[in-house]
């Protein structure tokens, strides 16, 4: 019965991450932890696989379907690789208690942000505005080098908290990628979930090789079957992201984010003021 959770567990991080361009791989620590059985600190190195090969696999199937602007995607993933670094580092020298009492937080945090969002979010810039800014360069270098610096500074923070997210946590950081892409780069919706999952390769890949071989290791059996199934469905979720309808996914996925979440604070608190 744990294992066939699991594999529904798996099967919802993959079609989230491969339809949306995030959000499911908040659930992967939670699984390994409370249904296979893994300490906080294997958990948040093994989600690191789940997400990496899912996202992986979810970006090669986006990128087919022309969804993928893979130059900004790499930019981007290059920028947060040291946020990947320095949060992988820091994840080691924290308790378990603490690493999954922050894990529990953050999903306290982006069940929330994503139940707002859902009620409703006023735009910040008009449609004409947003594609001027999505065609203008960040850095030109012709007929003379020119730098947007504020555009450039947005890029560089959000990158940049992306990857301690995904180092520290063991998240790929999507539910941030994703507003990330579309308010500091001005992606469309329809680039930005397939973009992020370029960015998500490169933070996890990074925080991976910092982690493996330090510390404690996980289980990797557990893991392994957690990453195949969820990689078949992000396959599944990224062929089909655009037959699906949204806002009815996003809202299940909120619903069960914070259902997790609550479960989560739930076990993680007590623990840690105990």
């Amino acid at each position: 019965m744990t294992l066939l959770l699991a594999a529904l567990a798996g099967a919802l991080i993959g079609l989230s991450l491969g339809a949306l361009g995030g959000g499911g791989s908040i659930l992967a620590v939670p699984v390994l932890v409370y249904l296979l059985g893994e300490g906080p600190t294997e958990a948040t190195t093994g989600s690191l696989v789940v997400v990496g090969v899912t996202s992986l696999l979810g970006a090669v199937t986006a990128h087919r379907a022309g969804k993928v602007l893979a130059v900004r995607g790499v930019v981007f993933g290059a920028v947060a690789i040291g946020g990947a670094f320095v949060g992988a580092k820091l994840s080691l020298l924290v308790r378990p208690e603490v690493l999954i009492a922050a894990f529990a937080a953050l999903l306290l945090f982006v069940g929330s942000l994503m139940a707002w969002r859902l009620v409703g979010q006023s735009r910040t810039a008009s449609d004409a505005a947003r594609d001027e800014e999505f065609h203008r360069p960040i850095v030109t270098l012709s007929p003379h080098l020119h730098v947007e610096w504020r555009r450039a500074g947005k890029v560089v923070l959000a990158a940049t908290a992306v990857g301690l997210l995904t180092g520290f946590l063991g998240v790929g950081g999507g539910f941030l990628v994703v507003p990330a892409l579309l308010l500091a780069l001005a992606l469309p919706m329809h680039y930005a979930a397939g973009t992020s999952l370029v960015v998500i390769t490169i933070t996890s890949a990074a925080a991976l090789s910092v982690r493996i071989g330090q510390g404690p290791q996980p289980d990797w059996w557990p893991v392994l079957m957690l990453t195949v199934v969820s990689a078949v469905f992000a396959i599944v979720g990224a062929k089909v992201a655009s037959r699906l309808n949204a806002h009815h996914l996003q809202a299940a996925f909120t619903v069960l984010v914070l259902v997790v979440a609550v479960y989560t604070a739930a076990r993680s608190f007590p623990a840690l003021v105990s």
